[in-house]
């Protein structure tokens, strides 16, 4: 029911008030004798008496309040584990049947005048629960009835009928959630321990050097098969590699195998590790397991040079060295010794200095053209810094100037934690160089300088991010002060040790000179998430360019292609793929940018999970705890008309939401339309008639 009701700001005698004002306007106006009709002459003094009225009315602010009432039945939302679980370990015909008897119990709730819906773990709404398929990989129950409580907040939710075999292999339990509606569990599965072995899980290294030998570890359940043997193979490219027999204990369940396989070659390796199947096993579709590796080369070394000692090159080693893929070699004139060897990246502090001596590690940096940090100083020779052409030119009289840094919010190579703004205003202030501090145009500035409460244009650190060198400069020493203040606020020194690593990981990077590069978004995926690929495509000076037509090829070990053709544009410059079953693919990407071939080819992994098949056995514990905190019981299926009884017995009501509306009476558009169309009236009657 909807309700319509007019409130005055001011007091209702003033009413009053406004119709004796139209009252006298009507009089004073139409009293004389007029040229018309005494019949005319009072419609006209009554159209002037409501037209003035009203405009008095409207002077008083009115306000018109509307109440609209809806009713909303109660709802039944009937959430589907749809898991391979359910329908693995499950009786398939009594499933089906259970789906039909549900559907039934939908139908018959329509009827007695409740909504309902279909929900299920993939969050989309099924029309039908008999149409329902059982393909999910993964079981998240807690997600799935958070989300059923999220979609129907203000909907009159009255309960939930969950149908469920109870396993949970992702997402925490949803025993711990309280939700405000009642629960209705239906079980299904099998409570009843199977025969089985399979490989519960794997441990390994996902990135590995390349000739080292890495751990692989598999976990080993069972059930049933004490005092048997099983094979354990290790297998890649459907080659043995590596196999043991373990003698299966009765009281030992989980038992672990260990494996030490060599990482050889470079790039995405796909291992496979099997148990053989034992006479007897109720499923082997859980006796296999998938490791996905990253061989890549040795360590990055990284050359840490010095004019001379300085506890910045402390903090600067430990802060690099914090990443395990970095290993730092020290270089001091007549301290530490120079070493030859294949560095990635130079670390120069101070350099080039004043002092002699430092020669090896610039003369290094120079002929092999090694991308370079230069962290610059009072031992710093400013003019034969500027003939390196690094990016960044100081014109100064020698004088110095405290700042503090301030990070640049549109630095887009790498991300620095989000708590950086704050620490890095913590820092102790360092000294720069003061003078003119000039950018070349390839050139982007990572932290600025702020002196005092005043963040001014000038680069703190700035870095060469295209072109043929790739360097860093760091205008302070003494930064140490800087790890030592965050360590001393907050235990770690995150922000600086990330800094450094991110911008050592920045310089070291390959040189990306390609003109066609095409990626995967993320180099890992699970068999159950959409693949999706960017491509970025470049003029010869090395610009990006739009609306090219882009060939992909994706190949898997099967040795199956999959061709995808689409095209960049500067808003959407991907292509989705869609779904790809587990396993090692590589891709080739063409396409044609003004005239010339332009290839570009990578590899990516997709990982089969098979979480669904580790467990058999269901757990309607779990269940029953949901039916007992909402105040429910656990049902089966052939209990589903007792569900349907109990449902309608709960005696769920109706809710009314309501919805209040106020607006001013003057901004009624059909009012204002009322007044003009009876001025109008009389004032062309008036002109009709012979007004004077």
């Amino acid at each position: 029911m909807n309700s319509f009701r007019l409130i005055t700001t001011a007091s209702p005698w003033l009413i009053l008030a406004c119709l004796a004002a139209g009252a006298l306007y009507a009089w004073l106006l139409y009293s004389k004798q007029a040229p018309w009709p005494k019949p005319l002459n009072y419609a006209l003094a009554g159209l002037r008496f409501v037209v003035v009225s009203l405009l008095c009315f409207l002077l008083m602010g009115p306000l018109v309040r509307y109440v609209s009432n809806k009713t909303v039945p109660p709802t039944i939302v009937f959430a589907l584990d749809n898991s391979q679980s359910v329908q693995l370990f499950s009786d398939s015909a009594a499933l089906r049947a259970t789906q039909r008897e549900l559907q039934m119990v939908r139908e018959q709730l329509e009827a007695q005048g409740y909504q309902t819906a279909v929900q299920t773990l993939s969050q989309s709404q099924a029309q039908s629960i008999a149409a329902v398929a059982y393909g999910a990989e993964t079981t998240n129950l807690s997600q799935l009835l958070q989300q059923v409580q999220d979609t129907y907040t203000d909907q009159n939710l009255a309960g939930v009928v969950l149908l469920s075999d109870g396993i949970v292999n992702q997402g925490t339990s949803p025993t711990y959630a309280n939700y405000g509606f009642t629960l209705y569990p239906v079980a299904v599965g099998d409570t009843v321990p199977k025969q089985d072995v399979l490989v519960a899980s794997l441990r390994y290294n996902k990135v590995n050097y390349s000739g080292n030998r890495f751990p692989l570890e598999v976990e080993l359940q069972h059930q049933g098969f004490g005092g048997r043997t099983v094979n354990v193979v290790l297998q890649e490219n459907g080659k043995t590699v590596a196999s043991k027999q373990v003698l299966l204990k009765d009281n030992q369940p989980i038992q672990q195998v260990a494996f030490q396989v060599l990482a050889s070659g470079l790039g995405k390796r796909h291992y496979v590790v099997k148990a053989e199947p034992l006479q007897g096993e109720f499923t082997t579709l859980n006796n296999t397991k998938h490791a996905y590796i990253d061989v890549v080369k040795g360590k990055i070394k990284v050359l840490i040079a010095a004019a001379a000692p300085h506890p910045d090159i402390k903090a600067l080693r430990t802060a690099i060295e914090s990443n395990e893929n970095y290993e730092t070699v020290l270089f001091i004139p007549g301290v530490h010794e120079f070493k030859e060897g294949d560095y990635d990246v130079a670390v120069l502090h101070q350099l080039p200095g004043r002092m002699a001596g430092a020669e090896p590690a610039l003369n290094l940096v120079r002929q092999k053209n090694l991308p370079a940090l230069y962290i610059l100083g009072p031992q710093s020779d400013l003019p034969n810094f500027n003939r390196l052409n690094v990016g960044l030119n100081i014109i100064s009289s020698g004088q110095t100037d405290e700042v503090t840094a301030v990070a640049n919010s549109g630095f887009g190579n790498f991300q620095l934690p989000e708590q950086a703004k704050e620490r890095l205003q913590e820092y102790p202030p360092a000294r720069v160089p003061f003078g003119e501090v000039r950018l070349a145009p390839n050139t982007e500035t990572i932290l600025y300088q702020q002196v005092g409460r005043v963040r001014t244009d000038k680069p703190l650190l700035a870095v060469q991010t295209s072109g043929d060198k790739r360097n860093a400069v760091l205008l302070a020493s003494g930064t140490w002060q800087w790890r030592l203040q965050e360590a001393a606020n907050h235990e770690q020194p995150q922000v600086y040790n990330k800094l450094i690593t991110n911008l050592v990981q920045l310089l070291s990077a390959p040189r990306n000179k390609k003109r066609l590069n095409v990626y995967p978004v993320q180099t890992e995926y699970t068999s159950s998430e959409e693949i999706r690929f960017n491509a970025e495509a470049y003029n010869e000076a090395l610009e990006p360019i739009y609306g090219q037509n882009i060939t992909l090829t994706v190949s898997g070990e099967d040795e199956a292609q999959r061709t995808f053709t689409f095209a960049n544009g500067e808003n959407q410059s991907g292509v989705n793929i869609g779904t790809l079953p587990g396993g090692r693919y590589t891709y080739t990407a063409t396409a044609s940018i003004n005239g010339q071939r332009q290839k570009d080819e990578g590899e990516f992994v997709v990982e089969e999970l098979q979480l669904e098949a580790l467990n058999a056995v269901a757990d309607h514990n779990l269940l029953f705890q949901l039916a007992s905190n909402t105040g429910s019981r656990l049902y089966f299926p052939g209990e589903l008309r007792q569900l349907e009884q109990d449902i309608l017995q709960a005696d769920y009501k109706n809710v009314i939401y309501s919805q209040e509306e106020l607006n001013e009476v003057v901004d009624l558009k059909w009012l204002f339309f009322l007044l003009l169309g009876l001025i109008c009236v009389e004032w062309f009657v008036r002109k009709y008639n012979g007004s004077y």
